[in-house]
């Protein structure tokens, strides 16, 4: 099993990253809400992981926050929810808002995300309330995000990033091109801001 990552961050291809360790490029898929936390590239990253095997493959899934993992791993215990999902889950929201969505019964919020119907977001609120209670009382105020490039990339590259990555979490690619048109301006400095302000828009947050 790996636990943790740290090494430098070589590159970042949503939702996933590579992060040389010693001289060894580890693959790792993260949810937007990591991506959006992480250095530049070059500087150094560390992350808790989780490690997929599977017959035909073997992943690796990165996390800043300790208890996004923690809640990833809970996710793919749930019937119909694996890896994927999981990870576009958190991809529209962190740990803290999916206890409050859970605390709410707030299945409009999960239905908007991209593979969760009405059916998959029942089960989640009720297979998850009793899991999430302890987590209710640890939230804090504190969201404080490392800073993102400040280099400005070239439009149509940013675009096109942009809706890789949301196509990549399940996104159709007409919904992709479409919410990403939408919230792009010239405030708009990079693919990651991009990004966010995409799944925001679509996922009401």
């Amino acid at each position: 099993m790996i636990g943790t990552i740290r090494g430098k961050l070589v590159q970042k291809h949503p939702p996933d990253i590579l992060v040389d360790v010693g001289g060894v490029g580890y693959e790792i898929q993260v949810p937007m809400t990591t991506l959006f936390q992480l250095p530049e590239l070059g500087a150094e990253v560390s992350l808790v992981t989780h490690f997929v095997v599977r017959e035909d493959a073997q992943l690796l899934y990165g996390f800043i926050d300790e208890r996004d993992r923690a809640l990833f791993r809970q996710l793919i215990k749930v019937t119909g929810v694996g890896p994927k999902l999981a990870l576009t889950i958190l991809s529209g929201m962190d740990s803290a808002s999916f206890a409050r969505c859970v605390q709410r019964d707030d299945i409009s919020s999960l239905v908007a995300l991209p593979g969760v119907g009405k059916k998959t977001a029942e089960r989640l609120l009720v297979e998850m309330r009793d899991k999430l209670q302890d987590w209710l009382g640890q939230m804090d105020a504190s969201g404080g995000q490392a800073g993102v490039g400040v280099t400005l990339a070239p439009v149509t590259d940013r675009v096109a990033d942009a809706e890789s990555a949301l196509i990549a979490l399940g996104y159709k690619p007409a919904e992709a091109s479409k919410a990403v048109a939408a919230v792009n301006d010239e405030s708009v400095g990079d693919s990651e801001e991009l990004i966010r302000r995409a799944l925001k828009s679509m996922v009401g947050g």
